[in-house]
């Protein structure tokens, strides 16, 4: 039977990963070691591609780090493409019960790699395409839960890595951001007030975001570019910087970083020094090729941390410097011919500078630049815009906490309607509870269940801090979108339910199970004696009770939003 194969190699030489026939295509020579059970390390420095073919038994989804767990793709599917300024490169091919079939990364961060994969018809097979300029890539086949297997890789990327600045505890820590709640229409005094009203619920930080450098209310990016405040709304930008720092909160201001718009004086000096102009955003994007651009968005950022007394900065729209069909030939005065290695030379410098000022410097990043590239220069990384989609916001922080190795992974901007209840409020929490919470509404005007729910619910992040980010994260279901997810340690494990699935109660320690399904009826399977507490939305306490689990199903009731806690004795 003739097989179709639309991404045949040419040439190629093989080698082996266990049951594994790897093609490679540009060389004849390569170095596999297994480094654990069902895992490889391949060396190939002068592929230019490999290919290889597991056989589609149990197969249920196709998980990227920009798009999370899709259906299977066919062998016609279009490649996806990881560099330092868009994704990263992993792909995973999961099996039933979330088990790894087959997940893959590559050790480089910075330059293009393109990944091809999909089902072959006629043999019920998924293949797999790389290509790049030489791979390095480590291959898990092993049958652990591909939640595991992508950690790994992320683990992997982080010893590659070696010495990584640490990251601050305050980037762990719930913020408050002014973008979905003010938009363009922030003040000193504006900010000044939801800062002290987000610092008594448990926020340790603001990011001040798009408007406070234009008097323009009509979005867009035409007066991006000079970075000065505008003086009608921050006339003194270092003194309420300092007011703002006393309450104890940091203090994080928004860039974006590629653009200058069509009304700032930056935008005649850099002409001829553009990558494209775009016309939906009256800006264009600079060409970070050129050390003059690099330096003078250096200076124009640093002034933020230097001069007006910022803990850091947001730093968005990095993925915009890479250009649509390819990037344009280097124009005259470029040190480098790469785009992505114009932006690493940018981000270098400018972290090596703001570290002088701010050791504990804090840095925002966001879906879809998330490569281990940019790990030295950034600690916090945000689940790109998903506003009032808390299943959306959910998946993205958790696909992200599978890949983001050190970084402190952030929640898209939390709002919700005025007319919100209560319980939709711990909804809206409960599905980034893995995540750091960032809240965008207006604090002075919620209602007081509203804000008894976000207390509530931002003290528990808090109070479980090491157990949410640091402990062993286990998504179940990714097909579903991860109804059920658990983050556990030695000493707790912590449940969030989105739909009414069973919770399984370990052996010891203590459990808590966070219900964002509007069924309470919470299905436990264990064995021996607990105490149980119930508490509803707001944290008021609705039941507790002492409990012999076992044998078969026990029930316990959890209103929706609420949290129920059960200890072993």
């Amino acid at each position: 039977m003739q097989v179709w194969e639309p991404y045949a190699l040419g040439e190629t030489s093989a080698v082996r990963a266990g049951a594994i026939e790897l093609a490679l295509a540009g060389t004849d020579e390569a170095e596999v070691r297994q480094v654990a059970e069902g895992v490889w390390l391949v060396d190939a420095p002068g592929a230019t591609a490999v290919q290889w073919r597991v056989p589609c038994v149990g197969v249920s989804a196709f998980w990227t780090p920009i798009g999370g767990a899709r259906w299977v793709p066919p062998i016609w599917n279009p490649p996806l493409t990881s560099r330092l300024t868009a994704g990263a490169p992993v792909i995973s091919l999961v099996g039933a019960a979330g088990a790894n079939v087959c997940t893959v990364g590559v050790a480089e961060a910075v330059a293009p790699v393109s990944f091809t994969g999909g089902v072959i018809e006629e043999t019920g097979e998924f293949a797999f395409t790389l290509h790049g300029d030489g791979l390095r890539f480590r291959l898990d086949l092993s049958e652990r839960p591909f939640s595991a297997a992508v950690a790994g890789v992320a683990a992997w990327w982080q010893a590659e890595a070696g010495d990584l600045p640490p990251v601050p505890e305050r980037a762990r820590l719930p913020v408050y951001s002014t973008w979905y709640s003010m938009h363009q229409e922030v003040g000193a005094e504006s900010v000044e007030l939801q800062a002290r009203l987000a610092k008594e619920l448990g926020c340790e930080t603001i990011i001040v975001d798009d408007g406070w450098q234009t008097a323009d209310r009509a979005r867009g990016y035409a007066f991006c570019g000079d970075w000065e405040p505008n003086a009608g709304t921050f006339p003194d930008m270092s003194g309420h910087v300092a007011r703002v720092r006393e309450l104890g909160m940091a203090y994080l201001l928004w860039f974006a970083l590629p653009f200058v718009g069509k009304h700032n004086a930056a935008f005649e000096r850099f002409e001829g020094r553009y990558l494209r102009y775009l016309d939906h955003m009256d800006a264009a994007v600079l060409d970070p090729r050129h050390p003059e651009v690099r330096g003078f968005l250096v200076d124009r950022l640093a002034q933020a941390v230097e001069v007006w007394g910022m803990d850091g900065l947001k730093i968005d729209f990095v993925d915009r410097f890479a250009t649509p069909g390819g990037d344009p030939a280097p124009g005259e005065g470029a040190d480098c011919a790469e785009v992505d290695e114009g932006v690493r030379r940018l981000l270098h410098d400018l972290d090596a500078r703001l570290r002088r000022a701010r050791p504990e410097l804090l840095i925002e990043h966001r879906q879809p630049y998330t490569s281990p590239g940019l790990w030295p220069y950034a600690n916090m990384v945000r689940a790109t815009d998903c506003p009032l989609s808390p299943q959306e916001n959910r998946q993205r922080t958790v696909d992200l906490r599978l890949a983001a190795g050190p970084v402190a992974v952030h929640s898209d901007m939390i709002l919700w309607h005025p007319d919100e209840p209560a319980e939709q409020v711990a909804v809206h929490l409960i599905n980034v509870l893995f995540a750091v919470p960032q809240i965008s509404v207006d604090l002075a005007a919620q209602r007081p269940g509203q804000l008894a729910a976000l207390r509530f619910w931002l003290g528990i992040f808090r109070a479980h801090l090491g157990t949410l980010q640091s402990g062993t994260l286990e998504p179940e279901q990714p097909e579903h979108g991860y109804p059920l997810v658990r983050a556990r340690d030695e000493r707790v494990t912590i449940v969030a339910r989105y739909a009414p699935l069973p919770v399984e109660v370990p052996e010891s320690g203590e459990l808590l199970v966070a219900n964002a399904d509007p069924d309470p009826r919470v299905v436990l399977f264990g064995a021996g004696p607990a105490h149980v507490e119930v508490r509803d939305c707001r944290g008021s306490l609705v039941r507790t009770a002492e409990l012999r689990l076992g044998p078969g199903a026990s029930v316990v009731e959890v209103p929706m939003g609420g949290l129920l806690t059960l200890r072993r004795d």
